[in-house]
């Protein structure tokens, strides 16, 4: 009984401690999972020593492993699968491969541990395999699951995960001659298939029928009871047959991930996932001795470096030869450069075989736990790193965009046609109607298994990632009607946004919004319309039934059109500032953004937003504004004022940060190859003064537009040809850079900043001579 309660009280400590350690992670904006490793490691025996039941802490810790594996496998079902089936099964094992025989050629080189290959097979093996938990949550906290990196990323982990089973039915026969290794390959290899086929048939014909069983119930207990029973099971099964308890947790997840209870499975056993995940990580920090790792941290550095670069060099090149994206393949090597969590399974069994000795075990635990802890760190960072890459103008050509199109079908239409961004349940259903109303549409989609469906069907498509300026630029996106983006991954459609309006300030961009606090975010990069389909869904709903108890239907529409033009603002939970402040900062990490300070001469203090219009003339999107005394106003809207001490939070390209910088400035913005903006202000001495846009015919004989021009206050976009100009009106000219430095006389430029252009000649130009008389 004593030693009973000493067990509960070291899962409320542990449990306690991880609690605290993420909330303090947390607190500093730095993965929880960090903080979870930290408390493991300070109530551990190597830290204070709290916990006296380590054994059965780990093992209760290892139903983490399991929930977390089995909710991948419900998430993660084999159509996914079929997605990345290539660099899964042919990266993943060849991965797995060269990182052995390298190891063994590196051991045999240096003539580390001796006796070969069998303890330079082992290490390679233990090298090899990457944290399936730590990428998983990672990529999970940041939504990045469905991105192409995140699919390449996991597949190969699946791989890895099923390559354990092998593993550790080899590993007893490293010590015995090559005739005992090879009849212990080929007997796992028969054990994975029987498992596999009998896999297959229960999935099929006995999971289905035991699911709407228990759902039928209406039990909510007895339903997550019985998934729970069933993960557990089969993980005990495969752990009986040889293989791992991980596997069988994984396969487990892969069965129910084609049923119709998959969602409702996966919302169950979220919560239980989430607890004992916590209780995982926590007893891998209590693994780690501080103080061994400070005694040897020069090597256990060293040894983090030689496993980060070496992974790193397989990796990447791998993902880069199965025609991924450059960006995609750095992403993959450098997040899958850690050395995984079921590694301390192999480094256990291996010490317990005598392949290693204490020093080396402890030198690898110390290693792998280092590596567990920079991979957070180094995801988080990348955006940052490919940020600052892309400043690079002889590196941006690889980095940014992603990539050329893979494949393009012939009917291509490059004119008054419609792009769909995702070729999923959303962007099919609107591609077929837009082809039910004669609408010509092109469809850019980067899984292979869609293009053929695409193909199939002769639609128009553009096979790549729809993120890519040259994608965007191959689909026609500069001269089409309208675009829609539909795509599950909220940071590529971010990017997807952005990269479409560099293309076409004035395209009409519609955007599927997959959580609700993305909605402001996508109108403030430029979105013309946002839908959340959960909200249009409660939307057509309420129509239905308040129309059958007697509202009018016109009243009804009306309503419900206001709703959308509020952008769902009634639908969508109270969040305070902080929370929207720290959700747009985590946001526009993917976006090249900066801090501007507004200049305190600048035209454009006064102006609201909508007559600065920002973003169509230098391509940049204001995020927020943070006033001179404190005040931040998240997500302004049109009538916000700019003022003097402004400093505005912008994302954009350089080109275009530059350009806006000019433009504030009362100097040329650039925002495209051929094209200008300039202030001006018309002063009593003016050539022009009095004389209407009509005489002065700026567009006939330069080419020049006079966008907007601000009177008394007041804001006139888009001037007719009868209005007169007057003393004090500022001016927005638009053309090309030699027009505007030929038509620059004619004007007082606003607070006489030099422009930052080739000054005019002093003999004047033909085209002013004109204009003068």
């Amino acid at each position: 009984m004593q030693e009973d309660f000493r067990l509960i009280v070291d899962l409320v400590s542990v449990l306690a401690v991880a609690a605290c350690g993420g909330l303090f992670a947390a607190l500093l904006k730095q993965p929880v999972l960090l903080g979870y490793l930290i408390g493991g490691m300070v109530v551990g025996p190597a830290g204070l020593g709290l916990i006296k039941e380590v054994i059965q802490v780990e093992t209760l810790a290892q139903f983490g492993v399991a929930f977390l594996l089995f909710a991948l496998g419900v998430e993660f079902s084999f159509a996914e699968l079929k997605k990345v089936k290539a660099i899964a099964l042919g990266g993943g094992g060849l991965q797995i491969a060269l990182t052995i025989l390298t190891t063994v050629l590196v051991c045999g080189l240096t003539g580390a541990w001796g006796a070969l290959p069998a303890k330079g097979v082992f290490l390679g093996s233990i090298l090899s395999l990457s944290s399936t938990a730590v990428v998983l949550k990672c990529l999970m906290e940041r939504n990045e699951t469905e991105t192409p990196h995140g699919q390449v990323m996991l597949g190969i982990l699946v791989v890895q995960d099923l390559a354990l089973g092998l593993m550790l039915a080899v590993l007893p026969a490293l010590h015995e001659p090559g005739e005992v290794i090879v009849v212990a390959v080929l007997t796992a290899l028969v054990r994975i298939g029987l498992f596999a086929a009998g896999a297959v048939a229960a999935g099929i014909w006995v999971i289905p029928p035991l699911l709407r069983l228990l759902a039928r119930t209406e039990s909510r207990e007895l339903f997550l009871l019985g998934v729970v029973a069933l993960c557990l099971g089969i993980a005990l099964l495969t752990e009986s047959l040889g293989l791992s308890i991980e596997m069988g947790a994984f396969v487990a997840g892969l069965m129910i991930s084609e049923v119709e209870y998959a969602d409702q499975t996966l919302t169950y056993v979220e919560p239980l996932r989430d607890i004992f995940a916590s209780l995982f990580f926590a007893a891998i920090g209590m693994l780690i001795d501080p103080v061994f790792l400070l005694q040897n941290i020069e090597l256990i550095l060293g040894l983090v470096a030689l496993v980060f670069l070496g992974k790193f060099l397989i990796i990447t090149p791998l993902v880069k030869l199965f025609r991924y994206p450059l960006k995609t393949a750095l992403i993959a090597g450098l997040g899958l450069a850690q050395i995984g969590e079921f590694s301390f399974v192999l480094a256990s069994e291996g010490q317990a075989l005598g392949l290693v000795s204490r020093r080396v075990y402890l030198l690898i635990l110390g290693t792998t736990a280092v590596t567990l802890m920079l991979t957070p760190f180094v995801l988080r960072v990348l955006p940052a790193v490919f940020n600052f890459a892309e400043s690079i103008p002889w590196l941006k050509p690889y980095i940014a965009g992603e990539g050329q199109a893979l494949d393009i079908s012939e009917d291509l239409p490059f004119q008054d046609h419609v792009v769909v961004c995702g070729y999923g349940r959303v962007g099919k259903n609107l591609v077929k109607l837009l082809q039910q109303h004669n609408v010509p549409v092109v469809v850019i989609d980067q899984s292979e298994s869609r293009i053929q469906q695409l193909r199939d069907a002769e639609i128009p498509y553009v096979y790549g990632n729809c993120v890519s300026l040259h994608v965007l630029e191959t689909a026609g996106v500069s001269h089409a009607k309208g675009m829609a983006i539909a795509l599950p991954d909220p940071m590529s459609t971010r990017l997807c946004v952005k990269r479409a309006l560099e293309l076409c300030p004035e395209l009409d961009l519609v955007v599927r919004a997959t959580q609700d606090k993305n909605i402001e975010l996508l109108y403030q990069l430029g979105a013309r319309e946002v839908v959340q389909p959960e909200f249009e869904a409660s939307i057509e709903m309420a129509t239905h039934l308040l129309t059958d108890v007697g509202w009018t239907s016109g009243l009804l529409q009306q309503e419900m059109q206001q709703i959308r033009s509020d952008h769902y603002l009634d639908f969508r939970p109270e969040r305070n500032a902080d929370e929207v402040s720290r959700h747009l900062q985590q946001a526009t990490q993917d976006l090249n953004r900066r801090w501007y300070a507004l200049p305190a001469d600048s035209p454009l203090i006064g102006m609201n937003l909508e007559e600065a219009d920002m973003r169509y003339l230098t391509g940049v999107s204001l995020m927020a504004i943070r006033r001179a005394n404190g005040e931040e106003i998240d997500y302004p809207n049109n009538q916000t004022k700019l003022a003097a001490g402004d400093r505005l939070l912008i994302v954009g390209a350089n080109e275009e940060l530059a350009a806006l910088e000019e433009f504030a400035q009362g100097k040329v913005g650039v925002p495209g190859q051929n094209s200008a903006c300039q202030w001006v202000a018309v002063d009593g001495n003016s050539a022009v003064l009095g004389k209407t846009l009509k005489d002065l015919a700026l567009d006939v004989q330069s080419g020049i537009k006079v966008q907007a021009i601000r009177r008394d206050g007041k804001f006139i976009r888009s001037p007719n040809d009868n209005i007169d100009l007057r003393t004090g009106d500022q001016v927005l000219l638009c053309g090309s850079l030699p027009s505007l430095n030929q038509i620059q006389p004619l004007f007082a430029v606003v607070n006489a900043i030099p422009l930052a252009i080739p000054q005019v000649k002093a003999k004047e130009t033909e085209t002013v001579k004109e204009i003068r008389g």
